[in-house]
Formats: C-alpha cells, sequence, structure tokens
C-alpha cells in the first residue's frame, strides 16, 4: 500500500492529527488486531481531539487573562474563604453563562478575586466560549483612546459579543463623567445578552457611591446586581503568605 498519496491528501485537507495518528497505527504492529471500524474511529479521535485543542488554545490567547494558567480545579472553597464547594461546583459548570447572569466577587487584596475571575474564563474557554478580560482602569484608557480615533463603536461590539467580560478591579480611583457612561454603554450591550464577572476590593453596597452619579449608578447596578451571584471572599492575602521570609 503507497502511503504517501494517502498522507499528502490528509495533509492537504488539513487533516494533520489524523495523518500523525495513521502513521502511527502503521508502525505499531498492536494495531493490525483492531477492526477496521475501530482504527477508523480512534483517528477521528485523535483529529478531533487536536481541533478541540487548538479552538481552546485560540479562546485562552484572545481572552487575555489575568492569570492565564487559573483553574476552577485549583480554587480552595471552604466556609471561611466565602465560598463553598457546591458554588464553586456550580459557578464552574458554567451554566450561568447560557442564562446570561453575572457573578460579583468582592473581597480584600490578596484574597484571590482575580485568580477566581480567571478560573472561572478559563472553565469558560474550555467549553468553547468566548471570553474577554479587562482591568476596568486600562478599560477605561480603551474606550478613550477608542472615541478619539474613531473606532469606539467597533471596541464596545468587539466587548458586546463576548460570552463572558470579565471587569477586573472595579472602585479603584475615582470616575470621570465619561467613564461612568462609557461602564453604562458596556454593560447596557450585554444586559440579558452575556455574562459578566466583576472584582472589587469594594462591598457591592458600596458601588452606588463610588459610581458618583445617582441616576447612571442605578442604571449601571441594575443592568448587573439582580441577576448575579455575590461571592465575598475572605482569608488572609495569598500574596502575603508566598513573600519570601524576613532574614
Amino acid at each position: 500500500m503507497l502511503m504517501e498519496p494517502t498522507l499528502e491528501k490528509l495533509n492537504v485537507l488539513r487533516l494533520t492529527a489524523m495523518a500523525a495518528a495513521w502513521i502511527a497505527q502503521q508502525r505499531d504492529p498492536a494495531f493490525g488486531a483492531l477492526s477496521f471500524d475501530e482504527r477508523l474511529t480512534l483517528l477521528i479521535d485523535a483529529e478531533y481531539m487536536a481541533r478541540d485543542n487548538r479552538r481552546i488554545a485560540r479562546l485562552l490567547k484572545d481572552a487575555a487573562l489575568r492569570i492565564p494558567n487559573a483553574c476552577v480545579e485549583d480554587v480552595r472553597a471552604s466556609p471561611q474563604r466565602g465560598l463553598d464547594k457546591a458554588m464553586l461546583r456550580q459557578l464552574a459548570s458554567c451554566v450561568w453563562i447560557s442564562e446570561h447572569l453575572n457573578v460579583l466577587i468582592t473581597g480584600l487584596t490578596g484574597v484571590g478575586k482575580s485568580y477566581l475571575a480567571s478560573a472561572l474564563g478559563q472553565a469558560a474557554c474550555r467549553r468553547g466560549l468566548r471570553v474577554a478580560y479587562r482591568r476596568l482602569p486600562r478599560l477605561f484608557d480603551e474606550l478613550a483612546l477608542a472615541r478619539v480615533d474613531g473606532t469606539l463603536a467597533r471596541v464596545l461590539a468587539r466587548l458586546a459579543k463576548a460570552d463572558l467580560l470579565i471587569l477586573d478591579d472595579l472602585g479603584l480611583g475615582t470616575l470621570k463623567e465619561a467613564q461612568r457612561h462609557d461602564l453604562l454603554e458596556v454593560l447596557e450591550d450585554r444586559y440579558g445578552r452575556g455574562s459578566t464577572v466583576i472584582t472589587s476590593q469594594l462591598e457591592v453596597k458600596k458601588w452606588h457611591e463610588w459610581i458618583g452619579e445617582p441616576t447612571i449608578a442605578d442604571a449601571i447596578l441594575d443592568r448587573v446586581v439582580h441577576n448575579a451571584y455575590k461571592l465575598a471572599l475572605t482569608g488572609p492575602s495569598g500574596r502575603k503568605e508566598k513573600a519570601p521570609a524576613q532574614t
């Protein structure tokens, strides 16, 4: 049997993983004991898994998570941390994203807010969902620049297309008038169409005061708070625990 023409055709069809698996089968006598259907199934599985892995890698790259290697399996869930295992399993399922619900994560610095948010983002990518991560201060800079160069509508549309948008570090600094409107626009575009994870050192009840202008604050919070899971993380700072001992 001539392998080269078949391998060339598989590569032309971009079935490179299937081609590699076929070569492996030809070199291993153990595969000779399998039926045609069994060997074909293994070839198809190899191609499917390779494509699925590439798709997940592309989604993770596009997501640009703050902590790319964060995963829900490594999140410590306990009542002492303000996160029980049942809630973590529910969030890890990503069903809440299909229901267009939100997750609000609050707590002092270092308790793992960004890690948990990134872990939820990775879980969503593994399920084939589009994720976008932004630190809120930098998002405001991005939107301000887009307004100047005339690409604001394009940037807002790109954020709206994400199945999950992660907004990290809400509550830092003081909001300007334009930033209030920008935040409202982002959240309005996503209301009922996508899910948003927001992290903040501020308690949710203090967000209204931080936003500043009562009418806009009401509009923003109405779009994220009432349809959200609220997690108030507690415990010592993970950054302090990882700090090198002083001599």
